[in-house]
């Protein structure tokens, strides 16, 4: 218990500043020192957020746990904890499917041993403890009573964390989607945790942002997570696909147009500026926008006017714009193609979305979120990837990014229900995915991914290395042994390096810098 209060106050501690990274290690603290003299083969601290509850914490899991929410609907185990008062115990031959069954790094036997505490904030749920073993009956000597004292604490460091942080909101809500479950609680990787950062400080303001990135990044998500969290949430969201609509008919669907204006013109249209008046829109692949349309698009920025096509009227409008491409625009300027002068208004604020190769850190967690959509999708008790497809997973540069993840994950969760099919009851089974369903190739047979080259003086000379995983874990060691002398410690490496702790040891151990 003493380290328990020790560890306690290091949450307390992190709640008041943005040290996300501090705080993630914090809670994972806590749940050691809370499970420490415990026979949980498994453990869990979960947040209670957007309809579901999402481990900030976790030993015994994989990594992708973290990537994964569990709807209350969907995991009665789980509902059945939240809706008890006390410790919720279950009996081994228990009927409900527990969420972590195939999860557990030591087996994928099912687990036989489990309880749970819900953490409240007075009747509200705000999180959850969950133990499990494999063992029957080896949690059935744990004190009730100091289960509930520790919970007690939790949620108060749960509760504080939550309010202190309103203003900071939590990336789950701002990477969601409408109609979509959110994605992730918190990055992994220094690159996304300072873009989050990025996105909340911008968002309050009525600046002009231009999101750009490789294509499947996510930067649709990133518009979307502006508009969210804007003082404009409440008004409409306006999303307009330049490259999808013909050239004709692009400013009739931005400015609207009046009956008769043009052949087939049959009635009044309002066009996408009006409807988003109070709110947000946002011009997906902006570089598609023809040149002689720029001006107008231009006027409506800098006067915050619309004029229909086929009208006398200037209509005054209140719009944020939020423009998204994957061109490179600067270059589209040298080139003629895209006006200078919009290109300035545009990027009032840029945003730069990094492809999934340049933060690894967050693989874990994306694999995990995908995974679990998939299996609520298709009916299937879990889905989990083998060590042959994990190794794949780490090895592939994904030249399509977070898209071509959860296109991978999904055939292969499909492949993997088609050959099971009919041998047992998919909803109480977990399922393996293997590298041959997931179709990735050896490094070698890789696609050429969109990698800048790098300049004469890097350590690394990038003409075509003869193994690019060796030079790439040649790199990685270099970097690493050059930030723990900087630091004199791995905790401040890996703050300089923007990786989580846990993260950082790992990858040292597989590169051999660590025993």
């Amino acid at each position: 218990m003493v380290t328990f209060l020790r560890t306690l106050r290091d949450v307390l501690m992190h709640l008041d500043g943005d040290d996300d990274q501090g705080l993630d290690v914090a809670w994972q603290g806590l749940l050691e020192a809370l499970v420490a003299d415990t026979a949980a083969d498994a453990s869990a601290l979960l947040v209670y957020q957007a309809g579901g509850l999402t481990p900030v914490a976790a030993i015994g899991l994989p990594g992708s746990v973290r990537g994964r929410t569990f709807i209350l609907g969907d995991h009665p185990r789980l509902a059945a904890i939240a809706n008890t008062e006390g410790v919720c115990r279950f009996a081994a031959d228990s009927p409900l499917p527990d969420p972590y069954d195939g999860l557990l790094d030591e087996a994928l036997s099912p687990v036989h041993d489990c309880l749970g505490v819900a953490l409240r904030d007075g009747p509200r749920l705000i999180g959850m403890v969950t133990l499990d073993a494999l063992t029957p009956g080896c949690l059935a000597d744990l004190d009730d009573e100091g289960l509930i004292a520790a919970a007690n604490l939790l949620a108060t460091c749960l509760r504080l964390a939550e309010r202190l942080k309103t203003a900071r909101s939590q990336l789950a809500t701002s990477q969601q989607l409408p109609g979509e479950r959110p994605l992730v609680t918190r990055w992994n990787s220094g690159l996304m945790r300072q873009l989050m950062s990025s996105v909340e400080l911008v968002a309050a303001t009525d600046m002009s942002v231009l999101v750009h990135g490789e294509t499947g990044v996510g930067k649709e998500q990133i518009a979307t997570a502006l508009h969210q969290l804007s003082p404009r949430a409440e008004a409409p969201l306006v999303v307009v696909n330049c490259a999808a609509l013909p050239a004709s008919l692009i400013e009739s669907a931005l400015f609207g147009h009046r009956r008769g204006a043009f052949s087939g013109a049959t009635r009044d249209h309002r066009g996408h500026f009006a409807m988003a008046d109070g709110g947000t829109l946002v011009l997906d692949e902006i570089g598609e926008l023809p040149l002689e349309l720029q001006p107008k698009l231009l006027r409506s920025l800098q006067e915050g006017e619309i004029q229909a096509l086929g009208s006398d009227e200037v209509r005054r409008v209140d719009v944020r714009v939020v423009a998204v491409t994957n061109r490179d625009l600067a270059a589209q300027v040298a080139a003629g193609r895209f006006r200078e002068d919009l290109y300035h208004r545009l990027s009032a604020f840029p945003l730069r979305v990094p492809p999934l190769r340049e933060r690894p850190e967050d693989l874990a967690l994306l694999v995990g979120h995908f995974l679990e959509q998939n299996r609520i999708r298709l009916g299937v008790g879990n889905l989990r990837v083998n060590a042959d497809a994990a190794a794949a997973l780490n090895e592939w540069q994904w030249p399509g990014n977070v898209r071509e993840l959860d296109h991978v994950l999904a055939r292969g969760a499909l492949m993997a229900v088609a050959a099971a099919r009919g041998s047992t009851d998919l909803n109480r089974r977990t399922l393996l995915l293997g590298r041959e369903q997931l179709g990735l190739h050896p490094a070698a047979e890789q696609p050429p991914s969109d990698v800048s080259t790098a300049t004469e003086s890097d350590d690394i000379a990038l003409a075509i290395p003869d193994n690019l995983r060796e030079a790439t874990e040649r790199y990685q060691r270099q970097c690493i042994e050059a930030a723990v002398t900087a630091a004199g410690n791995w905790a401040g490496a890996a703050r300089r390096l923007g990786m989580d702790a846990g993260n950082l040891h790992r990858l040292a151990r597989r590169l051999g810098l660590k025993a």
